[in-house]
């Protein structure tokens, strides 16, 4: 299919299968950077405790909703996992300046009860997000094994989650930063092994993640339970899944239509 202004090119699509991430040719306009910006303000002002991280911005704000119904977005998500997508969470990293904490190597599918695992993550720099604030980085290549690796639980204050995944040499020697600008946007696969340092630079990095996943894959709530009991992270079982394209392959999920 030939590029046009709006769609992931051949090159962005192969590069998201061969390295499990790529950063489109995209950016948000300054006018929605900003009201990203107030929302979260507000919802700051609402939930101190969320000035680092918050896990589950929709459970607080519907507002961020409005983000994730971008046509843009789920047109280049749309060619990475198909035309039937339900959104079952949104997510912000906001890493204040000088203060903000790392997030260990991981892989998302550790956390999430989606059976089979298969998403695609949007994550958005709602600032510039740079080696020196704590950007994305991201182990090329590892989401090819399509399989969760052993994760070790870190209770470590000092991160925004608690399993990390212990790096080879390999992983170590296929390590990539993702520097974006303010507007610009990555999107990952499931199994890509990533994480962020700490930011103790001046300047603040947030980042907001929408998590979309295709409707022949199936949101289990009863694991969601099992996993907060049995390892402490998160618990996903009262999300609420939002249907924005297509419709429930799997017949199987429980969701909001998109309105």
């Amino acid at each position: 299919m030939p590029p046009t202004k709006h769609r992931l090119s051949d090159a962005e699509v192969a590069q998201y299968h061969e390295d499990g991430y790529v950063v489109p040719d995209f950016r948000l306009p300054d006018g929605t950077l900003d009201a990203i910006r107030a929302d979260h303000d507000r919802l700051i002002i609402q939930h101190p405790e969320y000035v680092d991280y918050c896990p589950a911005l929709l459970a607080y704000d519907l507002s961020f909703l409005n983000y994730a119904r971008t046509p843009v977005i789920l047109d280049m998500v749309e060619q990475l996992i198909g035309p039937d997508i339900a959104l079952w969470n949104s997510s912000f990293f906001a890493k204040p300046a000088n203060k903000g904490r790392a997030t260990p190597w991981h892989q998302d599918g550790e956390y999430w009860p989606i059976r089979p695992l298969a998403t695609c993550t949007a994550w958005i720099a709602v600032d510039d997000s740079t080696p020196e604030n704590g950007c994305l980085r991201v182990i090329k290549g590892s989401h090819k094994t399509k399989r969760l690796r052993p994760h070790d639980t870190n209770t470590d204050p000092n991160l925004t989650l608690n399993q990390e995944l212990p790096l080879t040499t390999d992983d170590e020697n296929s390590i990539a930063n993702i520097v974006l600008k303010a507007g610009q946007i990555s999107l990952h696969d499931v199994f890509l092994a990533h994480g962020s340092a700490a930011n103790t630079s001046g300047k603040p990095r947030r980042g907001m993640t929408l998590r979309f996943m295709p409707t022949s894959s199936i949101f289990d709530r009863a694991l969601a339970t099992e996993q907060h009991e049995k390892i402490g992270i998160v618990d996903h079982s009262a999300r609420t899944l939002f249907l924005m394209r297509g419709g429930d392959v799997s017949g199987q999920n429980d969701f909001q239509v998109r309105r």
